[in-house]
């Protein structure tokens, strides 16, 4: 008889309850989802994270995030320097 040996990764078999429901387990407590339904019957989830509108742009714009995930790295880094005070560029007073 063969042995049946379960590839590293490949998760197990679950069956949806009456209402449509599978349980994830705890990895997936309290996050979001993004459901992909494809045409070969395969169903998807994606992890999202939702971020402000006024952010996407940002996200949407590549030359930009490259800019600040290079100063993020060179923050990381230590390599910093002090350029003074922006508080002439304030718009609010802070509390």
């Amino acid at each position: 008889m063969p042995t049946i040996r379960k590839r590293p990764g490949a998760g197990k078999v679950v069956r949806s309850d009456s209402r449509g429901r599978i349980p994830l387990g705890p990895r997936a407590t309290d996050k979001d989802f993004r459901i992909e339904y494809s045409e070969d019957g395969t169903i998807s989830l994606i992890p999202v994270v939702f971020i402000p509108e006024r952010e996407a742009w940002l996200y949407q714009n590549q030359s930009s995030i490259a800019q600040v995930r290079a100063g993020l790295a060179d923050a990381a880094e230590g390599r910093v320097r002090e350029l003074g005070s922006f508080a002439q560029y304030a718009d609010t007073e802070t509390e």
